[in-house]
């Protein structure tokens, strides 16, 4: 007999809902898009289609591993508390969150008790690899580094498209089921897509224009562009801001003339580029994760949005909007700001409560105090995602203590004392607290878990247990963080419920779990809630509607996600402007002949999809694209040598007209030969970061850079000097 349950996929940033169908085992046999979802409306990419194979795959840890050998969960948890109490400063703790932290609702309920019961500042994420600038540059402008407006895909005229290619990755920073679907309406009505990539990716050639440009360089594009919009008296903000007249003065040295020589783009291009923008009816610039990890990432991810801002866009319907996700709670908060603490070696700012992923090698191999001597990584491969990745494997081997909370024995658990594997999929409810802060349209969905625990604690519990080892405290994690936001929340005023009785409104919870009952409160005191006075959104209601439930389109909400000491946008911060002297600085600086940037797949999504046979082969394989007029010019075919300052790679070459001359591109998180999981070993690749230099950030955000990083290229058997 077999049953149907309805699920939101969890394995990229796209929330389509599944509909699967199970055996009475509990097995996987058919995976279909849930065509009443109202946001993904059934659409499904290889990745979802595959989500019982990823679920069910026999690599799959299925018990905590100590020391190699299998153990009881008592066991495993009293190896963690004998490990942790051998570290006698908290200041040598380490924690490292893998990017599927955001794909689930332990890393979003769990992870900061975990930390602040850990007592340490040394904590590190896939974000400083990742996202990092786009934040930065938010809370820097808007107050709040959440306050990220994403494009309304579904109503406006005009799109510029950064360094990102939807029709593989299924959007990033922009939650947007069937973003293909999206991007042809768009050009169904009529409306221009305008994509700028050093690659004619699958996005690129969808688009009505696609423009090459060297990487690294876009943060000269949009100053050339912002030049333009100020010299041809087209600049038209629609809100109140601080510092036009600053952001003026510094746009004066980014003529488009210039900046054509550094990006590549030619001057009449940057000038249209910005004419357009200026004359589209709406419009809204989008950039992603290959302008995020470049050199100058913050002051592009700023400049987007000040071109946003400058062309009457923000926060306007067809322009760049902010999501109102279910489960908001604004409270007050102080002005935002970077650097309230410091690395110990390399005296890198903290960046919203983290340090730069790029130093964490050297926090564990410098001696001294504080160095860092235990790690606890969470969901995450930093051996392979991380630069350098070479040198942190080698860290890892050095440490005393480590500890890990992930599904596979990989590149980096392996170093690990303990790991504790967290339950499936399908054992797990499921909510994208972060994900649907970042929504084209406003929507909630939550899935129930499908399946039993069968005795072994949820992934929730896990973290739950880790803190409560960690504080030396028993007690109910949930109702504690129950109890402190119900406080928070009736000594709030107009949060709906001011003035009313925690324990009253603490009883009325619904939910089979902690970490049921505390979406429950979250959604009943969010902006659709039946406690916020605006509406009757709670746990029961996702419960009754197990497709989700479409909240409306965006809607114009400045004033409300503005959290600014000065109650404006502000448009010329001055951590960003100070760090356009090192803009200008490189601006007649030639580029190096060769550089390299990454690379995403469509049936990819970072290293830990790579052990699903579905998922290997094809398109999604690890080779070097180069230009066929490089290759012709070095000499290479077949397999060529990529050297960097850090280390080499000998890997086979794709050559491709879709990638411009002087670019070379590999996709990260390869590099599986020794790996213990079978399939991704027979499909093993190169990792990217044994090439990437963990000395170079970009420095407002410390994300490290993976993309224009200089290489040079050789047939197999030349040895080179560098």
């Amino acid at each position: 007999m077999t049953s149907t349950v309805h699920r939101t996929c969890p394995l990229c940033e796209a929330v389509c809902g599944l509909t699967l169908t199970l055996g009475e085992d509990g097995h996987v046999t058919s995976v279909r898009g849930d065509k009443d979802d109202p946001f993904s409306k059934g659409f499904i990419c290889p990745k979802g289609a595959s989500l019982g194979r990823l679920d069910e795959d026999p690599d799959r840890l299925r018990t905590p591993l100590v020391g190699g050998r299998e153990a009881s969960w008592e066991e495993a948890f009293d190896a963690v508390r004998a490990g942790l109490g051998r570290v006698a400063d908290r200041r040598s703790v380490a924690v490292y969150l893998g990017n599927p932290n955001a794909h689930t609702m332990a890393g979003a309920l769990y992870v900061a008790p975990l930390v602040k019961s850990l007592g340490t500042r040394n904590v590190f994420s896939a974000a400083t690899a990742d996202q990092m600038p786009k934040h930065v540059a938010c809370g820097l402008m808007f107050g709040h580094p959440m306050a990220v407006p994403v494009p309304d895909l579904d109503r406006t005229d005009h799109l510029l498209m950064l360094g990102a290619n939807p029709l593989e990755s299924n959007g990033s920073l922009c939650t947007a089921p069937d973003f293909p679907g999206r991007l042809k309406a768009l050009r169904r009505r009529g409306g221009r897509l305008v994509v700028v990539d050093p690659r004619r990716t699958r996005t690129a050639a969808l688009a009505d224009e696609h423009v090459f440009i060297r990487p690294g360089t876009d943060a000269y594009l949009l100053f050339g562009m912002v030049h333009t919009l100020f010299a041809e008296d087209l600049v038209t903000p629609s809100h109140d801001v601080n510092g036009l007249a600053e952001l003026r003065e510094a746009a004066k040295h980014f003529p488009p003339e210039a900046v054509a020589r550094r990006t590549g783009v030619a001057a009449e291009v940057v000038v249209r580029l910005a004419r357009e923008l200026a004359a589209a009816r709406t419009a809204a610039v989008y950039a992603r994760i290959g302008t995020c990890t470049a050199e100058f990432g913050t002051l592009a991810q700023w400049l987007v949005d000040v071109l946003n801002v400058l062309t009457g866009n923000l926060d306007r319907p067809g322009g760049a909007m902010f999501p109102e996700p279910a489960t908001e709670f604004l409270a007050r908060r102080r002005p935002y700001a970077i650097g309230r603490w410091r690395s110990r070696v390399r005296d890198l700012p903290e960046v919203n409560g983290e340090l730069p992923v790029a130093t964490l090698a050297d926090e564990i191999e410098t001696p001294g105090d504080g160095q860092v001597r235990a790690l606890i990584t969470i969901a995450g491969n930093p051996v392979l995602s991380a630069p350098h990745g070479d040198r942190l494997d080698r860290a890892f081997a050095g440490l005393d203590f480590m500890v890990s909370v992930d599904p596979y024995l990989n590149e980096t658990t392996r170093h690990a004392d303990v790991i504790l594997p967290p339950p499936r999929v399908l054992q797990s409810g499921h909510y994208d607290f972060a994900l649907l802060g970042f929504a084209v349209r406003n929507y909630a969905r939550y899935s129930p878990p499908a399946l039993p625990l069968d005795g072994r604690p949820s992934e929730g519990g896990i973290l739950a247990r880790l803190a409560q080892i960690a504080s030396g405290l028993d007690g109910d994690l949930d109702a504690y963080v129950i109890d402190d936001l119900l406080g928070k929340a009736t000594r709030t005023p107009g949060s709906g419920v001011e003035g009313r009785d925690p324990a009253e409104l603490r009883d009325l919870l619904d939910g089979t779990t902690g970490a049921e009952r505390r979406l429950d409160l979250m959604l009943r005191l969010g902006p659709y809630g039946e406690w916020s006075g605006k509406g009757d959104l709670s746990l029961r209601k996702l419960l009754d509607h197990p497709h989700g439930l479409d909240l409306g389109p965006l809607e114009p909400r400045l004033d409300e996600v503005l959290r600014t000491p000065s109650g404006v946008i502000e448009l010329a911060p001055e951590p960003l402007v100070e760090d356009v002297q090192r803009l200008r600085a490189k601006l007649a600086e030639e580029p190096p002949e060769m550089v390299l940037i990454g690379r995403r797949h469509l049936r990819s999504n970072n290293s830990w999809m790579h052990n699903v046979p579905p998922l290997v082969g094809g398109s999604n394989t690890c080779t070097l694209q180069i230009n066929p007029a490089d290759a012709a010019r070095l000499g290479l075919t077949g397999e060529a040598v990529v050297r960097s300052a850090k280390g080499q790679v000998t890997v086979a070459l794709e050559p491709t007209e879709t990638i411009m001359p002087g670019v070379v591109s590999l996709p990260h998180g390869w590099g599986h030969s020794d790996s213990a999981q079978r399939v991704a070993a027979r499909h093993a690749g190169v990792s990217a970061n044994t090439l990437t230099d963990e000395t170079m950030i970009d420095v407002p955000s410390g994300n490290a850079v993976f993309n224009g990083v200089p290489v040079t290229i050789s047939p197999t058997g030349v040895i080179s000097a560098h």
